[in-house]
């Protein structure tokens, strides 16, 4: 497994494009820590984010690990563009010829994707916890330790994610292609979405069904966290409205996008299988 790896993230280290989205990746993730610095002083207008909340603990979790899966995109390039490196270099065929067997092949691939979500998890939480520590209300240990299971909805949501685009890596060979269909898929849900609530279901019936789409199911792991924000609440509440949404991670949502991820594997290794290289 680890010579696996190795042999993996050899390849991306010497690819500079590679190198370059995955730093900027990692920059980014960082950059979240410069939303305290955000500051409005004008006049009788003073106002500091950092100071709504929006790193106090347990909120922290959820606050930092919805805004850092929007960043996934970058390493989603990496990976399509991993494979069609393979097809575009040839290095499939060596490496095949060097005696790894197709299943050894896909499974590199897919301890790329875990790794990138892994070690993209563990970086949020570090950031988090250093942001928490530093500007939270409340610092008791129970209260930190509190909501962590959004650490391991972001983690599957990644892995989820990365699986998807190696799945369409494999099928498509073209990582502009790739790309596209990526964004295409994402129209027709969306699209889908509006012709059944339109023609068929009420929002809640549609919205279970969506929920089984790949994309969908992994937009769910994690909800909105803005209308937690006590601000968000003290409004609604001025204007008559209650804000009594389910902001937790249910067991079935993270069974759906484990499916999702069992099925891009093997439709990946089965597509790979039957494909004359």
């Amino acid at each position: 497994m680890i010579r696996l790896l190795h042999i993996e993230f050899i390849k991306l280290w010497n690819n500079r494009a590679s190198k370059v989205l995955i730093i900027s990746y990692f920059a980014l993730l960082t950059s979240i820590a410069l939303v305290a610095a955000i500051k409005f002083d004008i006049g009788p207008i003073k106002f500091h984010l950092a100071d709504q909340g929006i790193f106090n603990f347990p909120y922290i979790w959820h606050f930092n690990t919805f805004i850092t899966a929007f960043f996934k995109l970058f390493l989603a390039i990496v990976i399509v563009s991993m494979m069609s490196n393979e097809y575009s270099n040839k290095t499939i065929k060596q490496n095949l010829i060097d005696g790894l067997s197709k299943k050894e092949f896909i499974f590199s691939k897919f301890l790329t994707v875990v790794s990138f979500s892994l070690v993209s998890t563990i970086f949020v939480f570090i950031v988090s916890l250093i942001l928490g520590l530093i500007y939270s209300d409340f610092n008791e240990i129970s209260i930190i330790l509190t909501d962590l299971e959004f650490l391991l909805a972001f983690f599957i949501k990644l892995t989820g994610f990365f699986s998807f685009c190696l799945f369409l890596g494999v099928l498509v060979k073209r990582s502009a292609f790739a790309l596209g269909f990526l964004i295409l898929w994402q129209v027709f849900e969306g699209i889908f979405r509006g012709i059944i609530r339109w023609k068929f279901f009420d929002s809640e019936t549609t919205d279970v069904i969506m929920g089984f789409f790949p994309l969908q199911s992994m937009f769910n792991l994690i909800k909105e966290p803005f209308s937690r924000l006590g601000a968000v609440q003290s409004v609604a509440n001025q204007m008559g409205e209650q804000l009594a949404l389910d902001y937790y991670i249910h067991w079935y949502e993270i069974v759906i996008v484990l499916a999702w991820i069992a099925i891009f594997v093997y439709g990946s290794l089965a597509i790979l299988k039957r494909r004359d290289l």
